[in-house]
């Protein structure tokens, strides 16, 4: 019969990376303070890293150390636990649609649930509630264009728009433009005008 931090230690690790964990899923092993500080008596030891309140992660363990597990895999893990759309910055869906050559320093992920700051290790990670329009096309290759477009603004929409016309496949492309009646008017009318070239 294993103790309670144990059992928790063995659920931690049967995780892939990233993979998060809650106190309340425990609590038919004992009480809630008698799990709370389990967790907590697991951070101490360094073999849980608390992301933010209520939720933690397994640390990784390589030949070169432990370190806390790659921030998009948590904030994945997260998402699909709390069923909340979660997307990169427009930033970095900028840079990955060749729309910008500057590589964001900070990770920021863009959600629909509320706005929250992950501590893994030594980074923080913020987690910014968007408006409904930004994550409405989803995670693919739209939905980031959606969100880059947001990032570049007004002024850079026209020549963004040019470069996504001829890189985004043309399923995708096809959802951008159907999107308008979704999305800001000045963003709307700068994709009209680029369908309608033909």
């Amino acid at each position: 019969m294993n103790t309670l931090p144990e059992s928790i230690l063995l659920h931690a690790q049967s995780l892939p990376e990233g993979g998060v964990l809650s106190p309340k899923v425990f609590l038919h092993l004992g009480s809630r303070v008698a799990v709370d500080q389990a967790f907590s008596r697991l951070v101490k030891a360094g073999k849980l890293l608390r992301v933010t309140r209520g939720t933690y992660v397994a640390p990784v363990s390589s030949r070169f150390g432990t370190r806390a597990p790659a921030p998009e895999k948590v904030v994945k893990a997260m998402a699909e636990q709390s069923g909340e759309t979660v997307a990169p910055h427009g930033a970095n869906a900028a840079n990955a649609l060749g729309l910008t050559q500057q590589v964001p320093i900070r990770e920021v992920y863009l959600t629909s649930g509320r706005t929250r700051k992950l501590k893994l290790g030594r980074s923080e990670v913020l987690v910014k509630h968007v408006p409904r329009w930004m994550l409405a096309l989803g995670t693919g290759p739209a939905g980031a264009a959606v969100r880059a477009l947001a990032w570049m603004g007004p002024t850079h929409a026209g020549e963004s728009l040019v470069t996504l016309r001829r890189t985004l496949p043309h399923n995708e492309w096809r959802a951008l433009a159907s999107a308008r009646a979704a999305l800001p008017s000045w963003m709307a009318q700068a994709i009209g005008k680029e369908a309608a070239r033909g």
